[in-house]
């Protein structure tokens, strides 16, 4: 397995990688569920770097 970082310095990230780390506490048969889970927060994050990235473009045209 390969070596998870303890902090991505994003707290929604480092507690979906908290998540993934525990997997081999889990049965296989919920680890889909999981993976489910940690895209959807990922995806999640992403957007709301992209919006914020956005916003502060916006700004940065209107001066």
């Amino acid at each position: 397995m390969s070596v998870v970082p303890e902090e991505t310095g994003d707290e929604r990230v480092d507690a979906v990688v908290a998540r993934l780390g525990r997997l081999g506490e889990l049965p296989v048969s919920e680890h889909v569920a999981v993976f489910d889970e940690a895209f959807s927060e990922l995806e999640g994050a992403l957007a709301a770097v992209d919006e914020t990235t956005r916003e502060e473009s916006a700004d940065a045209g209107r001066r």
